[in-house]
């Protein structure tokens, strides 16, 4: 997204603080190390705040792939990305995870979900079919999933929709046009397993 747009985006995705407290339900992060996949420092201090010891891994290449070669054997009670890796549960990612998380440490992966208005704005993606199915990359390969109901929220009606025609064209004209209210409504997927498995 071209500045400043992502500046905006970044202050007005889920204000409400609802991911990072489902991050802290399902891995109870108060007092627990923590790797963050190629987090940002908003995502890291939030983490933090809760009482977690963050690092940041790094991504290990263009397709945004962890990579934990750097990272010691079972050195993490959690393992978490937002968006950035983990794109379709690949197992070799998964494994590299596995690696760095100590007996009964977690993974949580988050992306979109879909079924929102976001959805609308950035068009027929994998994560809003195919990865939420029984049969998709995750759910068949012992994660779980909790769907948290969110919201890109702004100042104002008029804010919102000069973000939407200035960020995403015609498909954000179009969402401008239906809004009645300065947010969107926007559903994230944290798919979630214990190291080794479900």
């Amino acid at each position: 997204m071209p500045p400043p747009y992502d500046a905006v985006l970044l202050r007005a995705i889920d204000i409400e603080g609802k991911i990072p407290r489902a991050l802290d339900a399902l891995g109870s992060l108060g007092g627990r190390e923590v790797a963050v996949v190629g987090g940002g420092p908003h995502e890291l201090a939030g983490l933090g705040d809760l009482g977690a010891s963050v690092t940041n891994a790094p991504v290990g290449d263009a397709s945004g792939g962890l990579a934990t070669s750097a990272l010691a054997p079972e050195s993490f009670d959690l393992v978490t990305a937002r968006w950035s890796a983990f794109r379709d549960a690949d197992g070799a990612e998964v494994a590299d995870a596995d690696r760095i998380l100590r007996p009964g440490g977690r993974l949580l992966v988050v992306h979109d979900y879909g079924r929102d208005d976001v959805s609308r704005l950035r068009g027929d993606l994998p994560e809003y079919r195919l990865w939420s199915r029984r049969d998709g990359p995750f759910l068949a390969t012992g994660f779980r999933i909790r769907v948290i109901h969110c919201f890109w929220t702004f100042p104002d009606l008029s804010a919102a929709q000069e973000f939407l025609r200035g960020g995403f064209g015609a498909a954000g004209e179009a969402v401008a046009a239906t809004l009645k209210r300065p947010r969107l409504s926007y559903n994230v997927g944290v798919y979630h397993r214990t190291r080794g498995g479900i």
